[in-house]
């Protein structure tokens, strides 16, 4: 007996597909077609002020205010950047509005660099040594000192400014990169909560079996522990690196002198007034662009990873 299929309602050409899609794929929905306009809105509204910052690095700086509405720079040049750079003399500095401030950028890049990649190889290694007391090891009290220990992220920093820089001026570790980083180099509420949790999901029998051929604490940490927690540890490294790039205030306080000034903190040379006009904005929006590459670098690099790995709980 031969079977007959007819064609379905609507498809003459027994496709399939349904009647209001050619491709074979549903319309979407008036719901759809809104949240997606309201991301599309989102997205623009973040990237205004880099868009903004942009135009503005690109603008000649005696003539930024004569079309303050215009979303295209004003008088177009690459002079703030090579400000910035430190490849443009003062008089050409002067000529578009600059202070004609010098300006060591690799100095202060070199210093940013130094002073983040301490505080992140610290901070990762000493927290991920916490977390693991804190997830994988029975000792007397540790749940309450793991409480007593979070509490910490509802102090805000600002709060232990004094107390820190009374001990570093006591240490005399002023103007030093030290000075700098110690407050960061050890473990952080945050990261020790971060990577805990991600201990916690791990499958103790791993332990237990590694425990039985002999290994000790330290071993299953570096053995074990460390490799299975690698995307972990690597989105903490990023995050921590990015945080410690952007940092202003401290290194304001402790690091006033040039040898170990970061970018952040040189930024401010772009807002010295020059006797002829204001402060040079177009140079200070071209510095902040050239300070934000490396992390948006980073966030282009491994923003996927991130995501992931927050994401993820942990193996079972």
């Amino acid at each position: 007996m031969t079977a007959v299929v007819q064609p379905a309602t609507g498809d003459p050409a027994g496709s399939g597909a349904p009647a209001d899609s050619p491709g074979g794929r549903p319309r979407p929905s008036a719901g759809r077609l809104v949240a997606w306009l309201v991301l599309f809105l989102f997205i623009v509204i973040s990237l205004a002020p880099f868009l903004w910052m942009l135009r503005t690095a690109l603008s000649n700086n005696r003539t930024l205010f004569t079309d303050p509405d215009s979303p295209l720079p004003i008088d177009f040049t690459w002079g703030p950047l090579e400000r910035v750079l430190g490849t443009a003399t003062t008089e050409e500095a002067q000529a578009e509005g600059g202070s004609g401030a010098s300006l060591a950028f690799w100095t202060y890049l070199r210093n940013s660099v130094i002073i983040s990649t301490a505080i992140t190889v610290g901070q990762v290694f000493f927290s991920a040594l916490a977390a693991y007391a804190f997830a994988r090891l029975r000792w007397p009290g540790r749940d309450k000192v793991f409480f007593a220990f979070i509490t910490a992220l509802m102090v805000p920093p600002v709060f232990s400014m004094l107390p820190n820089f009374v001990l570093i001026k006591d240490l005399g570790l002023l103007n030093t990169y030290p000075g700098i980083v110690a407050p960061f180099f050890f473990m952080t509420p945050f990261a020790v909560f971060f990577l805990r949790q991600f201990f916690l999901g791990i499958s103790r029998e791993m332990e237990e079996a590694a425990m039985i051929d002999g290994a000790g604490y330290f071993r299953i940490f570096f053995r074990i522990i460390l490799p299975m927690s690698a995307a972990p540890m690597v989105t903490l490294a990023i995050l921590t690196f990015i945080n410690a790039w952007n940092e202003y205030f401290w290194p304001q306080l402790v690091g006033q002198d040039e040898s170990v000034r970061p970018l952040t903190v040189a930024l401010a040379a772009f807002r010295t007034a020059t006797p002829q006009t204001g402060p040079d904005w177009a140079g200070l929006m071209a510095a902040s662009l050239v300070a934000a590459v490396p992390t948006m670098l980073l966030f282009l690099a491994f923003g996927r990873k991130i995501v992931n790995s927050i994401q993820f709980t942990g193996m079972k």
